[in-house]
């Protein structure tokens, strides 16, 4: 018995052990004792999870590999979660205990596991996956570059992302019209911000939206005083500021009294 890809759930399968051992050996295992893997499909990466020292959970969303995985992987079958991993409160299982997640994510829906992800920062300190190629390359890059956004801004205020290696289309049934990317995010040290955590998600969001044009446009919404926006940051388009950057912004916003 086999699973068949099913397009709408984006499900690309690994074929390449090398590389599923690659993954699973990214995970540092250090400030947690469970690791969540979203989407495992036939478990091609799972098997490697189950190796390491921890305690191994799936989530997973197609009904096809959950039965495929409670019938091969007899051991991990109490912690098979059949469930949406956008919808489901993982404090279900997790409480609130910290977790590492680990993946290879349905492109279609990947950005939105690494905004679920941040809005549970407090109990995840590791997540390592393979993503589009473009998008793990957007959450590690730098200020100044093209692809520097929204998902750049907000991942690295909390994680340290690092882009781990590139894989071909090849590697999965069937495969992908794109090259895909592995990428790990670990948590500061520090990763409480000196500044109001919610309004800096609204201060990145609201300026990248208009990306091109500098920020006293592209803040207009947020009803800013003349006076604060004499401030030469107010000159810049978003992609010219680091993380602190926004972080200061963030701070002066907040004391501008919005």
């Amino acid at each position: 018995m086999s699973v068949k890809a099913k397009k709408h759930l984006g499900q690309h399968f690994l074929t390449d052990e090398s590389i599923a051992k690659d993954i699973a050996d990214s995970l540092s295992l250090s400030g947690y004792k469970k690791v969540l893997e979203i989407g495992p499909g036939m478990g091609v990466l799972t098997k490697y999870v189950l190796e390491k020292p921890i305690e191994t959970f799936v989530i997973e969303i197609d009904t096809e590999s959950v039965e495929y995985l409670q019938t091969h992987y007899l051991n991990l079958a109490p912690n098979i979660i059949s469930k949406d991993f956008l919808k489901y409160n993982l404090k279900e299982v997790f409480e609130e205990e910290p977790f590492a997640i680990i993946g290879n994510f349905p492109y279609n829906i990947s950005t939105q596991i690494v905004f679920k992800t941040l809005e549970m920062r407090d109990q995840v300190p590791e997540f390592s996956g393979m993503f589009q190629k473009e998008v793990a390359q957007r959450i590690c890059s730098k200020k100044g570059s093209k692809v520097y956004g929204i998902l750049s801004v907000l991942a690295q205020a909390f994680y340290d992302c690092e882009y781990l290696f590139t894989v071909p289309p090849t590697v999965f049934n069937p495969p992908p019209k794109v090259d895909s990317g592995v990428m790990i995010m670990r948590r500061k040290e520090n990763y409480k911000l000196d500044c109001d955590e919610k309004l800096l998600f609204t201060v990145v969001k609201t300026a990248f939206n208009q990306r091109r044009k500098t920020l006293r446009n592209s803040l207009k919404s947020l009803n800013l005083s003349d006076k604060l926006q004499e401030d030469a940051i107010f000159a810049l388009r978003p992609e010219q500021l680091s993380v602190e950057d926004f972080i200061s912004l963030t701070q002066k916003i907040a004391a501008d009294g919005i």
